[in-house]
């Protein structure tokens, strides 16, 4: 199987300080990876890397075995769809069109009617119907950060990078939008999603696989069950935790 991304020896340094140092990964299509690790162990910096927000500063990236760096802007638009860690922008359209928005890259001379069909049936997908004629500059912050996450949907593209998606969001909406992305990997062939986040148990519940970091490394990389230990969860984070297996949507789901 081909992966659908290839993350090799990747470097990139804020001056003198070197963030990330020599990432290594893959990506199959159908997986959910997680990346867990405290503030400042490269989790943000390296989902900019691969959505060429910032540049690396040496490695390579290949989305379906395509060099990252050749890709045009339409082109990494339907490779990639991008949720950043908080919503600055304060649109001052409807919700409906926020998330139309998301459909830019497929748009060639005007809005079809299959774009519009897309919007409506993501809107719904994520319970957000109620918002669709709503102006997004009046929402609270976890109803715009659920509208991005409905943008990203929209765009349709292969790999969603996520970074704290969920942070702005109640405990519901967390777990509900965490269930959807969940249920639209699994029903696709060829999607995946690259999840930045803190909280260890969504993790443990949702994600197939598991990135943590620590000081710009990768230091695990493996199924819920394997990667987060005690000894791994002492050693990153800096506390003591008590493991108790759950029965859940995967074979092994865990607490923390």
């Amino acid at each position: 199987m081909i992966d659908l991304l290839s993350v090799e020896d990747l470097s990139f340094s804020w001056g003198e300080n070197e963030v990330l140092k020599g990432i290594n990964f893959t990506i199959q299509p159908g997986e959910i990876v997680a990346i867990l690790g405290v503030n400042g162990a490269g989790k943000s910096t390296l989902i900019k890397c691969l959505n060429r927000i910032i540049k690396m500063d040496s490695g390579s990236v290949e989305v379906f075995s395509k060099d990252l760096q050749s890709l045009n802007l339409i082109e990494l638009s339907k490779l990639m769809s991008y949720v950043p860690q908080s919503v600055r922008t304060s649109f001052g359209i409807d919700v409906f069109e926020v998330v139309l928005l998301g459909r830019r890259p497929h748009i060639s001379w005007r809005v079809s009617s299959r774009d519009q069909k897309i919007v409506s049936e993501t809107l719904q997908f994520l319970s957000l119907e109620e918002f669709a004629f709503r102006r997004f500059d009046q929402l609270s912050g976890g109803e715009r950060q659920r509208v991005i996450i409905a943008k990203a949907i929209a765009q349709d593209a292969n790999l969603i990078l996520m970074d704290e998606p969920t942070s702005d969001l109640d405990l519901k909406n967390q777990i509900g939008t965490m269930k959807r992305i969940a249920e639209m990997i699994s029903q696709s062939q060829n999607k995946s999603a690259l999840i930045a986040i803190h909280d260890i148990n969504i993790a443990a519940k949702f994600a197939d696989r598991i990135l943590l970091m620590h000081d710009g490394k990768i230091v695990s990389n493996g199924t819920p069950s394997e990667v987060l230990t005690s000894k791994n969860i002492a050693t990153v984070f800096g506390v003591t935790c008590q493991i108790i297996p759950v029965i859940e949507r995967k074979a092994d789901a865990h607490s923390y």
